[in-house]
């Protein structure tokens, strides 16, 4: 698609649209990665079972207008060159093709409710074969188990998808379909590779993982590169015709930001869950605790990287907030957690919704252990700073002995980051440097930069990385051999949660 002459070319910007699992954010950069405007709405989490989590499909769009209109007030649309798009990835939802409407609740990435159907495809023997093609584990975490359910469970719904009355997507499929009118069902590879329904050596829907997660193709989004136009807006649906020229998942985005593409950088990201991505190049690598998932490329040949997935990473401090109410903001939990000297044996396992990488256990359960007459608010809220940082020393151990390069340093974004207690912690846990950029959403940042250099804002990928700057980097402290003991308790912790009815 040929671009349109630059209506400001005077002060260029990009447009980041970030759709997140508790809230969209919508971020306007220029150049030098400067912030110019930003929006953020949160949306409602529906939790209507035990182990269940929904999400309304139409309140995610309002919340995406309307953190889309926000920006486009205080930044003009001629001043935008294109937008970026960025979003939870295994979540899945069904709409209709016709209406626009969602015949059900998005299914999050987050939901257990196929915890028995995977186990029974694991029964049949066929997680080897699925492994080896997505690189991916039979878990109710990816969106391939989420859509066999709805089929399995809805009459009708096969029929449907056959005919392509229905259509389902990842939330960047169902977002960009809004925005363009209809005219645009896409998806990217970095969000096709976590459905279990795309084979990341062909790079294409695979039709034998079509065919076990009762999917047909008919429903399903191209797969176009991560990098590149794929259409613009509707000024009805947007606010404003913007060129969509950019889109990847959240992690990856996140890990192209960080500039993880450079051998020896490992980024985490701390949001709702916990994500460490190691690049590997154009190599597969496949692990049998580590996922291997499609990364950012800006040609077209596929690259690869390792992550850890961890469900439950800054939700841990929602729960503190909303479901026991002992606090009224995430940002209180740093000055809470440094009043106390140690951590009193006090330790949290969130596994509120299972446990993730490297344990991938959907039957395990939250545990708080170590509690005493002593124990206070003080200590839950420590106690669940410190979960983060056990857990990504969980995965980084892992990953050590995976990749061919030591780990020089492992680069930290989202919200939980400009946290400097749980960073101190993470650097002391994880046994190197630290680095902490300027521009902590980096998810948003990365959806950017692939719709910057689509559209000439930067050169290459090595130019949009010339503007990153570091805000601190935090170096371990503690004595190896605390850290060591600390860690130990943790692995004892977990193992209680694992095995909490007693089995």
């Amino acid at each position: 698609m040929k671009l349109p002459a630059p209506r400001d070319a005077a002060r260029p910007c990009v447009l980041a649209l970030d759709c997140g699992t508790t809230g969209n954010r919508a971020i306007v950069f220029d150049r030098s990665q400067a912030v110019i405007a930003s929006s953020y709405r949160e949306f409602t989490q529906k939790y209507p079972k035990p182990g269940w989590v929904e999400h309304d499909a139409e309140e995610i769009m309002d919340s995406v207008r309307r953190v889309l209109g926000e920006v486009l007030k205080k930044v003009p649309p001629s001043r935008i060159r294109a937008m970026g798009v960025t979003n939870q990835r295994e979540t899945i939802v069904f709409w209709n093709r016709s209406t626009g409407k969602p015949i059900a609740p998005a299914i999050v990435w987050q939901c257990r409710r196929t915890t028995d159907l995977c186990a029974r495809l694991k029964k049949q023997g066929l997680e080897a074969d699925v492994h080896r093609r997505t690189g991916l584990f039979l878990d109710p975490y990816f969106s391939g188990s989420k859509i066999r359910w709805m089929t399995e469970n809805h009459p009708g719904l096969s029929r449907r998808l056959a005919r392509g009355e229905v259509i389902c997507g990842t939330i960047d499929a169902w977002v960009i379909w809004k925005l363009t009118a209809g005219r645009v069902f896409a998806t990217d590879p970095t969000n096709a590779s976590r459905t279990l329904l795309y084979n990341i050596r062909t790079g294409k829907w695979d039709p034998k993982l079509l065919k076990i997660f009762k999917t047909p193709p008919r429903a399903l989004p191209a797969v176009l590169p991560s990098l590149g136009i794929r259409g613009s807006t509707d000024r009805r649906a947007a606010g404003a015709e913007i060129l969509i020229a950019g889109v990847a998942g959240d992690q990856q985005a996140a890990s192209f930001a960080q500039g993880c593409f450079r051998e020896g950088i490992v980024k985490n990201t701390y949001g709702t869950g916990l994500f460490l991505v190691a690049e590997t190049g154009r190599r597969i690598k496949l692990s049998d605790r580590l996922l291997t998932t499609v990364a950012v490329s800006t040609d077209r040949h596929l690259r690869y990287a390792l992550e850890g997935s961890i469900f439950i990473g800054g939700a841990a401090v929602q729960w503190l907030r909303d479901g026991l109410g002992i606090l009224k903001n995430a940002s209180e939990t740093e000055k809470i957690a440094s009043r106390l000297p140690s951590n009193d044996d006090v330790y949290f396992v969130p596994a509120l919704a299972g446990l993730g990488c490297p344990h991938w256990d959907p039957d395990a359960r939250g545990l708080l252990i170590g509690l005493t007459r002593r124990t206070s608010r003080a200590h839950l809220v420590r106690a669940a700073l410190e979960a983060m940082a056990y857990q990504t020393r969980d995965v980084l151990e892992l990953l050590r002995k995976e990749v061919h390069y030591p780990v020089k340093r492992l680069g930290v974004d989202g919200g939980a980051v400009r946290n400097d207690f749980l960073m101190q912690f993470q650097a002391d846990m994880a046994g190197c440097e630290v680095e902490r950029p300027k521009v902590t959403e980096t998810t948003a940042l990365g959806a950017a930069g692939l719709a910057g250099i689509a559209t000439g804002l930067w050169k290459t990928k090595e130019d949009f990385l010339k503007s990153r700057k570091a805000d601190r980097i935090f170096k371990p402290k503690m004595n190896p051999k605390v850290a060591g003991r600390l860690y130990a308790r943790w692995q004892k912790a977990v193992l209680r949660a694992r095995h909490w009815i007693g089995e």
